[in-house]
């Protein structure tokens, strides 16, 4: 979710809650564009305040984390120091529902007497800035100085007056009645929801779909539908209590954040519960603290991006060798397509040593009766070859197509299967989840060649486990994450009696459902083949094929890749990839 003007009024409240009458103890800037306060609380405690002003990542919540500053503070920094060091917080606001964070200061200058400053903080992504000014709303100095040369709208430099620049004619959604409520969000030809965010402060698209959600309106519809009495009406006022009861519960301080997860991962968070989810059985977990959200949102949110980038070389690597390998096999394959023709010439030359003493000197074609379908044919002469010179020549060619046609037949099921391991490994990278995951997969790509390993090193032991689910019957359901993992989760973890689901024809993780003697309900192998389904290529289609059948039907064949399987004893089923009525374990 955007960080909009909703998450900012709770992360107010939990500030003024929380750091309200406290004093600044230490003042760090480990980042450029960061500051870390560390506060003496008024109950005696202390708490460590994040600033961030990241054009890529604003973000500003209480932390119980540390991070290393600089041997030599940059002068912002300094600057901060000199003023606010020891001094009092004696408010936190945010004016109107903009994304802008007011620390308002108490502290003693030089003279000893008592000056009120504000530290600033605007979240507005790539605009993010930190702003000191004093009691005279001139600014001190700013995390990132704004020159009349790189923004025409607002200069943010050491004596210029502060403002919030009014860059779009929006409205304050906490003093809004129905009048003008009705006149904003009918005055325009669009979208239920684009309205609604176009047209108010702070409020992001997602939340608005949930303003949306709550009145039961649809937010794609448009806002013309308003216009067609009684059922226009009815959802106007529907939408209006909506939205004022959402405005109400920001200005009573009645937050309950919550992520939303699918599958295990972090989709979505909001300060305020979103039901715009419920429909999509999405998991939903609450926190008591935005602050806890903030960080464990986006602590999990750059593991994903951090193994994105991580898995890249190896992706490359990947990509690389099977385009390479699909291009010759696709050449492959037309070559065997031309030797189609092998018994044509076959067939000539065995009706040459038949009828061929019948051939005038010099013919360039003879015709003759083949014996194998009862049809006349023509075969074409070299007028300068005897019969039996002509016979040979087409024995020739189809000796030649045989022996291309039986050296491709090896050659295309070697690179098929190479092709097939290749897409088996791009899928094992979509699945990696941690670093260890992808030493595994390396250590796959050096044994079979396609990395050097460096410096003559050993195989490293490894920590990645396969991904342990229960569903809701309490039944045990294990997933691949590589093909190491598939093999030793089919043939040493699973015992005869298991289950093992696979993906029809498509690249995607082995997975076992545990049987322990017990006999299995239907739903326990749906939610396997889901499991299936959606640790494959086929992620996200409506319905994937799946196989299933006892582990003791499942072989590996001598000599074959990682992973590669065979079994002649199957049923097989077609399901979604819907999770959402399994638990994921941590290993």
């Amino acid at each position: 979710m955007a960080f909009d003007g909703i998450t900012i009024a709770s992360i107010v409240k939990e500030l003024k809650d929380t750091l309200s009458g406290g004093r600044i103890y230490k003042i760090a800037q480990p980042e450029n564009d960061e500051l870390l306060l560390t506060i003496k609380t008024a109950n005696g405690g202390q708490r460590r305040l994040l600033l961030s002003a990241s054009a890529s990542l604003p973000l500003v919540y209480l932390t119980e984390g540390n991070k290393p500053s600089p041997m030599t503070a940059p002068g912002f920094c300094m600057l901060l120091r000199k003023h606010l060091q020891n001094g009092r917080i004696t408010d936190i606001t945010q004016p109107e529902l903009e994304r802008i964070i007011h620390l308002h200061v108490e502290h003693l200058n030089e003279m000893g007497d008592l000056c009120h400053k504000r530290l600033i903080v605007e979240i507005m992504g790539k605009h993010s800035n930190i702003i000191f000014i004093d009691e005279d709303n001139l600014i001190i100095d700013s995390i990132k100085h704004i020159s009349g040369m790189v923004s025409s709208v607002r200069e943010v430099l050491p004596g210029r007056p502060y403002f919030i620049p009014k860059t779009q004619d929006k409205e304050n959604p906490l003093t809004v009645d129905f009048p003008s409520f009705q006149k904003a969000v009918t005055s325009r030809n669009m979208p239920v929801y684009k309205a609604l965010y176009g047209h108010y402060t702070g409020i992001s698209p997602v939340m608005a779909q949930e303003i949306c959600h709550r009145a039961g309106v649809d937010g794609d519809v448009s806002t013309a539908f308003f216009d067609t009495p009684p059922q226009g009406e009815k959802a106007l006022d529907a939408l209006y209590q909506s939205f004022s009861g959402i405005m109400q519960q920001i200005q009573a301080g009645a937050f309950s954040p919550v992520i939303v997860y699918e599958n295990g991962t972090p989709v979505e968070f909001a300060p305020l519960p979103l039901t715009i989810y419920a429909q999509d059985h999405l998991q939903t977990k609450s926190f008591d603290s935005i602050s806890t959200l903030l960080e464990q949102y986006y602590a999990q949110r750059s593991t994903v991006t951090r193994i994105r980038q991580k898995s890249a070389d190896l992706r490359k690597i990947v990509q690389t060798a099977l385009e390479r390998n699909v291009k010759k096999y696709d050449l492959q394959l037309r070559q065997m397509k031309d030797t189609e023709k092998k018994d044509k010439y076959r067939i000539y030359g065995e009706l040459l040593n038949t009828y061929g003493y019948g051939i005038a000197p010099g013919a360039k074609s003879m015709e003759a009766l083949n014996y194998y379908t009862g049809e006349p044919i023509t075969i074409s002469l070299d007028p300068l070859l005897t019969p039996s010179e002509n016979a040979k020549k087409y024995f020739d060619k189809y000796g030649k197509m045989k022996r291309t046609y039986e050296a491709l037949s090896t050659l295309t099921t070697q690179v098929k299967e190479e092709i097939d391991h290749l897409e088996s490994i791009q899928t094992a990278l979509d699945i990696a989840l941690l670093e260890e995951d992808l030493a595994q997969i390396k250590e796959e790509l050096i044994e079979n060649g396609y990395i050097r390993r460096k410096g003559g090193g050993k195989k490293i032991k490894f920590t990645s486990k396969p991904f342990h689910y229960v569903n809701q019957d309490g039944f045990h359901i294990y997933v691949g994450k590589n093909n190491y993992q598939n093999d030793e989760l089919t043939f040493k973890f699973a015992t005869g009696g298991d289950w093992w689901f696979h993906t029809k024809g498509i690249p995607g993780s082995h997975v076992v459902l545990k049987a322990d003697g017990a006999q299995l309900p239907d739903s326990a192998f749906e939610d396997a083949a889901r499991l299936a389904a959606y640790y494959s290529k086929a992620r996200g289609q409506d319905k994937v094929e799946i196989d299933y059948t006892e582990k003791k039907n499942v072989k590996k064949p001598n000599s074959s890749k990682p992973g590669f399987v065979v079994y002649y004893t199957n049923y097989s089923m077609m399901i979604d990839s819907d999770l959402s009525g399994l638990t994921l374990l941590e290993n």
